[in-house]
């Protein structure tokens, strides 16, 4: 960042009084430019011992399998982005449920946080940023082709929930 997003002067990287981390701080108007995680929302959409799985359209991970999920806009709160980005991926409309899962993954700077969600009717269908929906059994999804590992440690939790009969909250940690 050579210039400030508040003023238009030159920023510095450098240590702010008081601050742990380097940052990009303005040379003029001493404005700190925080560089945060991005939230990653989503939904393990289900229907009895099946899970909504898109197939990606879009890169990254063109063409690989993973849950519903995309950035959080400002002016959203975590659920209601959950349910936008699923529906902006395979046209369902669903009711969401508990907080299921969050993972930090610090090397790419997400934190991903996942609802519970069931689907209100079968109308899901292929988007723009999906080639494929479809529900899957646990055994029929196609865990090599899976995205994401922070998806693959989600579904693996869920599973492993649903056969214990009871949902917990998992804080799963890259």
């Amino acid at each position: 960042m050579k210039f400030c997003s508040k003023c238009g002067a030159t920023t510095n990287w450098r240590l702010p009084t008081g601050d742990s981390r380097h940052r990009f701080v303005c040379d003029t108007c001493n404005f700190i430019h925080y560089q945060n995680p991005n939230i990653v929302a989503g939904c393990i959409v289900y229907q009895e011992d099946s899970v909504l799985l898109c197939k990606r359209a879009i890169e990254p991970r063109l063409g690989f399998w993973t849950l519903p999920a995309g950035f959080m806009e400002n002016g959203e709160t975590t659920r209601q982005a959950a349910e936008r980005e699923t529906f902006e991926e395979t046209g369902a409309k669903i009711t969401s449920d508990q907080l299921f899962a969050i993972t930090n993954t610090p090397q790419v700077n997400h934190v991903n946080i996942f609802y519970l969600a069931k689907l209100k009717n079968n109308n899901f269908h292929p988007t723009d940023e999906s080639s494929e929906v479809k529900l899957f059994k646990k055994n029929d999804i196609p865990f090599e082709e899976i995205a994401f590992h922070t998806v693959k440690a989600v579904l693996e939790n869920f599973f492993r929930d649903l056969k214990a009969e009871k949902f917990g909250m998992h804080q799963i940690d890259f």
